[in-house]
């Protein structure tokens, strides 16, 4: 009989236990959501307070992370246009396409698309301002999102380096992204924006689809660029790239010499040079079953285990993924961090650069054991290292992406 009582009791002390585990999952996603939509400093300080007292240890608050937030049903569908203001009143406005038949239990692929003729006056309100209609993008199984550029905002200026981010994490906000699978496309300027991006700023994307552009405007100081390329910087990300033989602004041959080296290096690209093609997309509807197989076999790996990246600045344009250049030398006035992980190891190798971070994963690295940092074949750091709730919701709060989360912010220096 007492044998008896005593299985009930533990049978009903795990039935309490399961329903308070259920509970805590249904807070936590809760609570993330109240992080994940902070739009002020004392609501994120605040959303952090809660989730580091309930989560109570990294480990946890990390699994609460990678699951996400809990998203909601009731959101704007269909066409929607909205714009990002900026401190100083700029406006940065963008339509996007949600799926009518949207599903919050759903990770959706997100598409930028970036228009060509940047050279016009500022955009007004009224969501025509790019194309006569949004009807041929919309797709029930992505969302897409068509930001503006102007006279004043060209898509490799730094201003619209900040916002297209910037746009991405307020969607981010609300819908559910899958955040491996976010494309970043672009026709004739737009074409060339995505190459300023590949080549300054890759982390958020997952494939780079630049059309009938030309990534020689960006070095041109007078188009508003004057950038260096770094053709290290564009070997983590695929390219597919499409010019017209006869266009009259970049034709193919324009375009070849930077094609060889994209071969030459090893560089993951597609080339296709469209037969008698001139400036349009005349070509995009023969071509779209290969865009979307290339998007299909190359969502973003956010923890490869070889990464590299060369910064003339370390204010902006100095990550890339789990890497960041955060000091120069100053007699060279550009540095390269290339990073090799495997398991616990991780060789780097510098040049040009005084210090850098590597954010670390606790599904990459094993956190209870030892950590080893060589740098140019010298062993510069063998330790164990702990694992921080704070730099866990720093980064999070940062990227708002649940598949590239780091517990460990490791900044090495003096080597």
């Amino acid at each position: 009989m007492k044998s008896k009582t005593r299985l009930v009791q533990l049978l009903l002390a795990c039935s309490v236990l399961f329903a308070k585990q259920i509970v805590l999952a249904a807070d936590s996603g809760d609570l993330l959501a109240i992080f994940w939509q902070a739009e002020t400093t004392t609501q994120l300080q605040n959303s952090r307070e809660q989730l580091i007292n309930e989560a109570g240890d990294a480990d946890t608050l990390y699994q609460w992370l990678r699951a996400g937030p809990n998203y909601s049903a009731d959101v704007p569908k269909g066409q929607q246009e909205s714009a990002r203001v900026t401190a100083d009143g700029t406006r940065f406005p963008y339509v996007f396409l949600i799926p009518k038949t949207y599903n919050p239990a759903t990770s959706y692929p997100v598409e930028f698309i970036l228009h060509g003729g940047v050279s016009r006056p500022e955009w007004e309100a009224g969501g025509g301002w790019w194309r006569r209609g949004y009807d041929s993008l919309k797709q029930e199984d992505r969302i897409i999102v068509v930001p503006a550029s102007w006279i004043d905002a060209f898509w490799w200026h730094e201003n619209q380096a900040e916002s297209l981010p910037e746009i991405l994490k307020t969607l981010k906000r609300t819908y559910n992204i899958d955040d491996n699978r976010v494309s970043l496309s672009g026709v004739s300027d737009g074409g060339t924006g995505v190459y300023f991006f590949a080549f300054k700023q890759p982390t958020p994307w997952s494939v780079f689809l630049p059309y009938i552009g030309h990534p020689g405007v960006l070095r041109n100081p007078q188009s508003g660029g004057g950038y260096s390329l770094y053709f290290e910087n564009l070997m983590n990300k695929p390219l597919y790239i499409v010019n017209g033989e006869n266009d009259r602004l970049y034709p193919v041959s324009a375009v070849q010499p930077f094609i060889d080296i994209l071969d030459e290096v090893g560089v993951n690209h597609i080339f296709k040079a469209i037969a008698g093609g001139g400036h349009n997309t005349d070509w995009l509807p023969d071509e779209k079953p290969m865009i979307e197989e290339f998007k299909s076999a190359n969502p973003r790996d956010a923890f490869p285990e070889n990464v590299q990246w060369v910064a003339d600045r370390t204010d902006k344009y100095n990550r890339n993924l789990w890497i960041r250049v955060d000091g120069l030398n100053s007699a060279n006035n550009q540095g390269l961090v290339q990073a090799t992980r495997q398991g616990n190891l991780i060789d780097v190798t510098a040049r040009g650069v005084t210090e850098f971070t590597l954010l670390l994963n606790p599904e990459e690295v094993d956190f209870s054991k030892e950590v080893e940092v060589r740098v140019n074949s010298e062993e510069v750091f063998n330790a164990r290292v702990s694992q921080s709730m704070e730099t866990l919701l720093d980064w999070a709060a940062e990227d708002l992406d649940k598949s590239m989360l780091y517990t460990v912010e490791l900044l090495i220096s003096g080597y």
